[in-house]
């Protein structure tokens, strides 16, 4: 039991230290290209039908925004929107049949 605590112990120092005298340089983004690694997808702003609605119930939820609720699902009887609130919270609410409800 007391070797296995400090074979961890000694496995997170040295984990922690593998970067500091690499000369690997952490101030600058890097993108890896892999198979396994995917892409952030940006949908594009679309206002639905139900984009007031969904606004109205951010706004009682305290989220404010300039821009709005986007519809971010094809539209449908059942559609997803999102909205991002002036203090860098999400807001999503799925609608069904322009029946709005929080997520």
């Amino acid at each position: 039991m007391k070797y296995a605590l400090v074979t961890l112990l000694a496995a997170v120092l040295l984990g922690g230290c593998s970067v500091y005298g690499s000369g690997v340089d952490l101030s600058e983004s890097t993108v890896v290209a892999s198979p396994d690694v995917v892409g952030i997808q940006r949908v594009p702003f679309k206002v639905g039908v139900s984009s007031t609605t969904v606004e109205q119930l951010a706004k009682a939820q305290a989220c404010a925004s300039e821009q709005g609720a986007s519809l971010i699902t094809e539209p449908g009887p059942i559609e997803v929107y999102r909205m991002q609130c002036q203090d860098g919270k999400v807001f999503m609410a799925r609608c069904e049949l322009r029946q709005c409800r929080k997520m």
